[in-house]
């Protein structure tokens, strides 16, 4: 049964959210809400009752959200969701790389069928725009620098080619419908919320724990680190601008800095004043023709077409990060000592 927010008009437009119990989507959902939108958010149904990370948000920020459990896997859930959403931001995904080599299937049915089910029910109810969220990692090891929204797109792992699968999906219905859709390209996010199967939460947690030896896989690799405030910040932005600026185009976000994995975590460490030793464990790399080696963004088409540009640094996204992380509270919810994959 779905949570309906206190004293909502129901004539009043709706901004609908998919992933919205994940890390970006909590965020989003919180500026949304915080802009005065009203705001309709599917999350993940399971039999525990949680809604993920909404339900660390406030009860007042809380109180005026939609939350409907739900699937994007299912066709008829997605057409009950998107009724009368005026813009739908498309976040729900499996995004987990390791995870995709063990269970390929299952990212093809939520990323690629997911989005289908998107796209063709927003198609059917004439739903004003749809934003679909894309991943730096679909261009592969850059072929050239900074990567621009012409760059060759790689399948290096299943979880690009499923990405790149709903990517074209995208395209094809503004091309085949009108569908009025645009494409955001985030580069690597991060911020209070994310998984620890991303790097930086890894090497956060590990160092809060009292780890000094922090477990890695391979520190070469260099990354576009874009803080979860800045990435939201874009989101908002292709939601609003004119159709004839984004609808149908493909938009890169991310700061145009790159960084070293090594570099990051030592980075961190400093940031934490504590001592850091790497340790590189074999199950941490991806196979070497699925690692992508550099990656590091062009965003002056998301700059020209929306006014967007990022506002916070590496280091004082890292702070925020940090400070969040090492909150006993927060920190209890990570288990440091396990590969999260």
């Amino acid at each position: 049964m779905a949570h309906t927010p206190t004293g909502e008009d129901p004539a009043l437009s709706t901004v609908a959210v998919t992933g919205a119990d994940g890390f970006i989507g909590s965020h989003l959902v919180e500026a949304l809400v915080a802009r005065g939108d009203t705001v309709r958010a599917l999350a993940q149904y399971n039999s525990f009752g949680s809604w993920g990370w909404l339900d660390r948000l406030s009860q007042d920020t809380l109180g005026r959200v939609d939350v409907v459990p739900g699937d994007v896997r299912d066709a008829g859930c997605v057409l009950d969701f998107l009724r009368d959403a005026e813009v739908v931001y498309h976040l729900a995904a499996l995004i987990a790389i390791p995870y995709s080599y063990r269970a390929p299937r299952s990212y093809v049915d939520t990323n690629v069928s997911g989005t289908l089910n998107i796209l063709e029910a927003a198609r059917t109810l004439g739903t004003g725009r749809v934003v679909v969220t894309s991943t730096s990692e679909v261009y592969g090891t850059a072929r050239s620098v900074p990567i621009s929204e012409e760059h060759p797109l790689q399948g290096q792992s299943p979880y690009a080619a499923s990405k790149i699968g709903a990517d074209k999906l995208a395209e094809s219905y503004h091309l085949s419908f009108e569908l009025p859709v645009v494409t955001l390209r985030p580069f690597n996010t991060f911020g209070p919320r994310q998984s620890a199967r991303a790097v930086i939460p890894t090497i956060i947690t590990q160092l809060a724990a009292g780890e000094r030896r922090v477990n890695l896989g391979n520190l070469t690799p260099t990354r576009d680190f874009c803080y979860v405030r800045d990435t939201v910040a874009a989101f908002l932005a292709v939601g609003a601008a004119p159709a004839g600026d984004v609808v149908g185009r493909v938009l890169n976000a991310g700061t145009g800095v790159e960084t070293s994995i090594g570099h990051l975590a030592e980075t961190i460490a400093r940031l934490m004043d504590r001592d850091i030793e790497l340790n590189q464990e074999d199950q941490r790399f991806r196979p070497d023709a699925s690692e992508v080696m550099r990656l590091v963004c062009d965003n002056r088409a998301l700059r020209t077409a929306t006014g967007w540009s990022p506002q916070w640094s590496l280091e004082d996204g890292l702070r925020e990060t940090i400070g969040w992380f090492t909150e006993p509270t927060n920190l209890a919810a990570y288990k440091s000592t396990e590969y999260n994959v």
